[in-house]
């Protein structure tokens, strides 16, 4: 038995092509190597942080296709071809994510280290489009703990965002029903070949008349 464990090989390291916050990275990595250690130890990505390292804590949370997952369980070559988010991939350049500007503004943090993946959670939390009270964000953000207890204004920022989102939504519905309104009215006339409106008929017609 000892000598068939000296003479166990383990694997080499294969290629591994990785898309992370939009760039193409490629990799040799050992098959066991998870994804939280590819993006802390091979790409330095360090908001990414590694907690419990057994998928309990939540501080590892990324984004992988739009859904949050447990980047410490998730092997990196099982995600070969995925989009891969991650804090640092989340602003659009100087502009920070309405979820980044909301936990500032209500001070969902205390110590930092668990917000990485907070944040990252709720973004998946929001695509994912389950939770529309509060009670459902706190149900639904369990999984993220916060050692410093910030979790009232954590659940606050979220809910702040959902509601920015929400308006913005109704907002863009009316602005589209109002623009289609005009659009229609206006291409009753514009339209070559339409009918023309019963004043302008009567207009063309007494200056038909004036002319003969």
């Amino acid at each position: 038995m000892k000598n068939s464990v000296q003479n166990l090989q383990l694997p080499e390291s294969i290629p591994v092509s990785l898309n992370v916050n939009g760039q193409q990275h490629n990799l040799s990595l050992q098959p066991w190597v998870s994804l939280l250690d590819t993006l802390r130890e091979h790409l330095h990505l360090t908001g990414t942080k590694k907690g419990c390292d057994h998928g309990q804590c939540g501080a590892c949370t990324v984004l992988v296709d739009g859904k949050r997952i447990n980047s410490c369980l998730t092997m990196a070559v099982m995600k070969e071809g995925s989009e891969i988010v991650t804090i640092e991939g989340i602003a659009h350049g100087d502009t920070l994510h309405p979820l980044q500007q909301a936990f500032i503004e209500h001070d969902a943090f205390q110590c930092g280290y668990c917000t990485p993946g907070q944040i990252c959670s709720a973004i998946g939390l929001m695509n994912e489009g389950k939770a529309n009270t509060l009670d459902d964000v706190k149900e639904l953000m369990s999984g993220n703990i916060c050692r410093c207890g910030a979790y009232t204004h954590i659940n606050e920022a979220i809910m702040q965002v959902k509601e920015q989102e929400a308006e913005a939504a109704i907002l863009l519905k009316n602005t589209e029903a109002s623009g289609l309104h005009e659009v229609s009215e206006r291409d009753e006339t514009s339209v070559p070949g339409a009918p023309a409106r019963e004043a302008e008929l009567v207009t063309e017609a007494e200056g038909g008349a004036s002319h003969e």
